[in-house]
């Protein structure tokens, strides 16, 4: 079935023989590790995308992810003329700090009631890194549930793939498939009296499927693996074209032969563009323009994209 509207109590489960698609989708980037060259905007490491979508009558904001603090994010918005109120959703990728710690700061900014937070069953779990030193790294105090419903959210926590508007999906967990695509976060869930090695199975992103493009792939950080989540894609759409990717790809700690066997994977798919940055890494950056020439860039904050029919 199809979503006509985006409200905290209706979910969409995805009919794979009904797929819908969106006339148009503007990307834009509100927050990334790099600010770019010579621009007002400021960076954060962490990442930040407003996808601004048209499905016939329907049109939505949807913000996937929130950074690890609001004010940078909310600056860059001024910016670029976008006003917090106009946000119908937030989507957040999984439960790090830096997609998640400006949660409650945005939904503050928002002054919505209800407004529809899509996330993983298990983002609150405790998630903590050994390295340098035993640190949480999973969503803060300062976002429980009880604070998101006291700022005005509404927790819509699904684990399935379905459409949050006609043509804008949500993967879901991500089918891992490739045997080159490793995590290399080292995170741990604290089960019990027991820390237990984390698989990120909250890793989730957007798909798009625009009409006469085909789709296109947001991530947050893509711990499932880029090639996991791009066959994901296509396989509960039924949709093969990849009109372009953009997100964090996590590669940042990867071996060489991993980074070299994720491009060429990624080249044999040929998406229209790729759009890499903050947990990518220089080494997998390198790589990739490497292989792909003009059809990879570097993500930065501001950076703007238009796909499909007339504007909205």
């Amino acid at each position: 079935m199809y979503c006509s509207r985006i409200s905290p109590t209706t979910v969409c489960k995805l009919d794979m023989l009904t797929i819908g698609k969106v006339d148009r989708v503007e990307i834009t980037t509100l927050i990334e590790d790099y600010a770019g060259y010579e621009t007002p905007f400021l960076a954060q490491h962490g990442i930040s995308i407003l996808l601004d979508a048209k499905s016939g009558d329907t049109r939505k904001r949807v913000l996937m992810d929130v950074g690890q603090s609001s004010g940078p994010i909310l600056h860059n918005m001024s910016i670029l003329g976008i006003d917090p109120a106009s946000i119908d959703v937030i989507f957040l990728s999984h439960c790090h700090y830096d997609h998640t710690k400006g949660l409650t700061g945005i939904l503050q900014e928002i002054k919505k009631e209800e407004l529809p937070i899509v996330a993983h069953p298990t983002i609150f779990r405790p998630n903590y890194v050994l390295k340098p030193y035993l640190h949480h790294i999973g969503m803060t105090q300062e976002n429980s549930e009880e604070r998101i419903r006291e700022s005005g959210g509404r927790l819509v926590l699904v684990k399935e793939p379905f459409e949050l508007l006609p043509g804008v999906i949500s993967t879901g967990e991500v089918e891992r498939t490739t045997d080159f695509e490793v995590s290399t976060v080292g995170a741990y869930n604290l089960q019990g009296a027991k820390l237990v090695k984390d698989q990120m199975l909250d890793d989730m992103s957007l798909t798009v499927n625009v009409r006469g493009k085909g789709l296109v792939i947001v991530t947050g950080c893509a711990h499932a693996g880029i090639i996991n989540i791009i066959r994901h894609s296509m396989r509960i759409t039924r949709v093969d074209g990849i009109e372009g990717v953009i997100g964090g790809f996590h590669l940042i700690n990867a071996s060489e032969e991993s980074i070299e066997k994720t491009v060429r994977a990624l080249a044999k798919i040929d998406p229209g563009w790729v759009l890499a940055g903050h947990c990518t890494g220089f080494a997998a950056n390198k790589t990739m323009s490497t292989a792909l020439g003009d059809k990879f860039s570097l993500l930065h904050a501001g950076k703007t994209l238009s796909i499909g029919g007339t504007n909205c």
